[in-house]
């Protein structure tokens, strides 16, 4: 998905709830104080903690440290790891310990537990603010039906990459930029920003570049939001893939917040099914919803070799449905391993086990946070449209590798 995503749940991304603010608890102090003057409390209060302060976004700790370690089974996450490792080894710092993982006995959990123990150093993430806990969201690879022409219930276009999309990369000149890039395309003399979503449906402004014609246009911009997926084709009964091909440099804003701040909906209605719902009863307020998402993705069509893999993420190889997750590839290196530590999508129950960062999106920002792939097919749909759980992360790095930032 490269710099797209993924997932219905990116449909309902809502910023991680926040500590009670500094000024707020002044107000709280002071009105504690003022009635302490007439009625003095018949109970000892507890004392206010002081903020946390800020800390190195990467602190080293050890295995044991990791909730649920001794319990996964790590032969689950081996093949997304070896995926990885097959781009990773050609750098120095990756290279000793994927060198050995090509000598790993795959079938031997103790056998592969041993191997993490012995070449990685576990790093905690934290947010900016102190905190240890972040969003999990969950992604999937939808399935659509479509047509290579404009007929009968197949009305809805998804568009390839327009020739007039410029993408730009500064980090040869700014490395400080590295990860991140400019969209847009050249009028005149300038580069401009590249149309909204909402200027390029009212322009037509796409034209001539549909890659195929599918029958719903709610579930053609989950397509989008997902970034890749799947498209059956019933005149020729052939299944492609659409994978991500890019994006219109637009920031992603969630839909489910924006029905939140309408008053449509509540935060813990916001899922991927209610907003469905939400369309079938209000259809004269399609365009309004979709198009409070400036972004806009553009595809490259795939064939299906092999239906059992999952699209290609940033890294470029196949994702591993349950063991790859979408990251800020600011904060956490794109390929290494994550030791996630969440909850199942509605539940309490845990959701702990090692998974690999593949994947980027739009949606996906900040230090603790990740878009957990489900897979494809109707439970991982179910899945990843409820998933809006809290979630700790250790990001593993080899050994002598010096984490992003130097702590």
């Amino acid at each position: 998905m490269n710099s797209s995503p993924m997932l219905l749940n990116r449909l309902v991304t809502f910023p991680a709830l926040k500590r009670l603010s500094v000024p707020v608890l002044a107000v709280s102090v002071a009105v504690l104080l003022a009635a302490c003057q007439t009625t003095p409390p018949t109970t000892t209060q507890p004392p206010v903690k002081p903020p946390v302060q800020p800390g190195p976004a990467m602190r080293v700790t050890g295995f044991s440290q990791l909730p649920g370690w001794g319990n996964d089974d790590l032969r689950e996450a081996w093949p997304a790891l070896q995926s990885s490792c097959s781009v990773l080894i050609r750098r120095p710092e990756w290279r000793a310990a994927c060198g050995a993982a090509q000598q790993a006995n795959a079938a031997d959990p103790g056998a592969l537990r041993a191997y993490f123990e012995t070449y990685f150093t576990p790093y905690q993430l934290f947010n900016p603010d102190g905190s240890d806990t972040g969003l999990v969201t969950g992604y999937y690879e939808p399935l659509l039906r479509g047509s290579r022409r404009r007929t009968g219930p197949y009305q809805t276009p998804l568009y390839q990459v327009p020739d007039d999309l410029l993408t730009i990369d500064l980090a040869s000149v700014y490395p400080e930029l590295k990860n991140l890039r400019l969209r847009g395309k050249v009028v005149g003399r300038k580069v401009v920003p590249y149309p909204s979503r909402a200027e390029l449906m009212q322009a037509n402004a796409l034209d001539g570049k549909e890659l195929v014609w599918v029958d719903d246009p709610v579930e053609a911009f989950f397509l989008q939001v997902q970034g890749s997926g799947r498209v059956y084709l019933p005149e020729s009964k052939e299944t492609i893939r659409l994978a991500y091909g890019d994006q219109n440099g637009r920031p992603y804003k969630s839909i489910g917040r924006y029905l939140v701040d309408k008053g449509e909906m509540t935060l813990a209605q916001a899922s991927a099914q209610n907003i469905k719902a939400w369309v079938q009863a209000n259809p004269a307020r399609k365009e309004e919803l979709l198009n409070a998402n400036p972004s806009y993705v553009f595809f490259r069509e795939e064939k299906l070799p092999d239906p059992s893999k999952g699209p290609k993420g940033a890294q470029g190889i196949p994702l591993t449905p349950q063991r790859s997750i979408a990251i800020d590839p600011q904060h956490v290196p794109l390929g290494a391993p994550v030791f996630l530590s969440t909850t199942q999508p509605n539940s309490d129950r845990p959701l702990q086990r090692l998974v690999v960062a593949q994947d980027t999106g739009g949606a996906i920002r900040g230090v603790v946070r990740a878009d957990y792939f489900w897979g494809f097919g109707d439970e991982a749909e179910d899945k990843a449209g409820s998933m809006k759980q809290r979630g700790m992360m250790w990001v593993l790095l080899p050994k002598g590798m010096t984490p992003p930032g130097g702590n």
